[in-house]
């Protein structure tokens, strides 16, 4: 149970204030546990948010699904995924939109937000990929 540790929690401060990133995604992912690795061990500021806890609202999904997309998004390997059945394959992006509101599970982890706007989604790219993504 020790790898349930919280990860290392960096707040924006007023210096930093030209650039923002927001990680969301839940505590014990163990992709996310190695997205906060990586940032922590590049000295990458971030705000994480705990989807579960807090899960986001369908206007600022929407704005990640604009970005993005709806596709990418997909935490295709979860149980929410696996109990939508078959209906979910012809979905468009508003009710992807609106099955993500109403169930943050169903949202691929992490996803990564800078400025306000959506960037990536997940952690497998190369680590000169993440950073363009990140714009680092």
């Amino acid at each position: 149970m020790n790898d349930q540790r919280e990860p290392k929690l960096r707040k924006a401060v007023s210096h930093h204030s030209s650039m923002s990133l927001q990680v969301y995604g839940i505590p014990n992912c163990g992709t996310c546990k190695k997205a906060f690795s990586w940032l922590d061990s590049n000295s990458v500021a971030y705000d994480f948010i705990n989807t579960k806890e807090n899960p986001p609202d369908q206007a600022l999904i929407q704005s990640w699904v604009e970005a993005i997309g709806a596709k990418p998004m997909r935490n295709t390997s979860g149980q929410s995924y696996r109990a939508l059945g078959t209906t979910k394959d012809d979905w468009t992006d508003a009710q992807w939109v609106a099955a993500f509101a109403n169930d943050a599970m169903l949202l691929k982890r992490p996803l990564f937000v800078k400025d306000g706007t959506a960037v990536m989604v997940g952690f497998k790219d190369k680590p000169e990929v993440i950073r363009e993504k990140l714009g680092l």
